[in-house]
């Protein structure tokens, strides 16, 4: 069996899947023979991805990189699985062949040329810290498991204060959580004060009112004692 005209790595697209948040993943081409070789890179979705460049020509013992960005998606794919597949064509071309030279018919089986074709397959990780879905070898059901690994460890590293490692992040919570309560603790001093204030205003209008009566009743005995006298004067005349 011939070499292929490209040595392609990786063998599989790798994106990083985050709601609403692009992805990209690099492939680079390997060129092993003296020729010139000219591909073309498709996929089954082209809405959902964009690939930078999708053709080029690779010049002999060269090597080529092209880069494939996967859309923001808004609803997350069931069991992360996607059918989603790229094919990269390639064939032989003349020696100083350029981008100009590049078409659509070169690619074509009616061009009588020879076209290496290589497919590609999708597949969707998850993000640091974020439960992956695993095949179960038992019943071929799927777990959760989380995704760690040299890369992650660096990455948590090399994050700013919005990514801190879960210890710091309990640490940020538990003294969110005792701000919370002094704050909470404060608002319950400030009503307690508030009603002990209220108490004492009514304690206060009460005796009032208490007081009022008994003034109110004291000038009704005087009221009373005065007009029995102006009658018995009146008796004696």
């Amino acid at each position: 069996m011939s070499p292929e005209l490209l040595e392609i790595q990786p063998r599989e697209l790798k994106f990083t899947f985050e709601l609403k948040k692009q992805s990209s993943c690099s492939v680079q081409l390997v060129n092993n023979f003296n020729r010139y070789v000219a591909f073309k890179v498709k996929t089954t979705s082209p809405k959902t991805y964009c690939v930078r460049p999708n053709t080029g020509v690779i010049l002999p013992k060269s090597t080529c990189d092209f880069t494939v960005i996967m859309q923001a998606q808004r609803v997350a794919p069931p069991d992360m699985q996607l059918k989603d597949k790229f094919l990269i064509q390639s064939t032989v071309v003349p020696f100083g062949s350029t981008m100009e030279d590049i078409t659509s018919s070169l690619f074509t089986k009616e061009s009588g040329r020879y076209i290496e074709e290589n497919k590609l397959r999708v597949v969707l990780v998850s993000p640091p810290h974020s439960p992956v879905l695993l095949p179960n070898s038992n019943n071929g059901a799927l777990n959760h498991e989380p995704a760690y690994g040299a890369a992650i460890l660096k990455d948590q590293l090399l994050t700013e204060f919005e990514n801190l490692p879960p210890s710091d992040i309990i640490v940020k919570d538990a003294d969110k959580s005792k701000s919370k309560v002094s704050e909470l603790e404060l608002k319950l001093s400030e009503m307690g004060l508030k009603l002990s204030e209220a108490q004492k205003t009514i304690t206060r209008l009460r005796e009032e009112r208490v007081t009022a009566i008994q003034e109110r009743d004291t000038l009704q005995q005087e009221l009373m004692v005065q007009t029995c006298c102006v009658w018995d004067t009146k008796g004696l005349f």
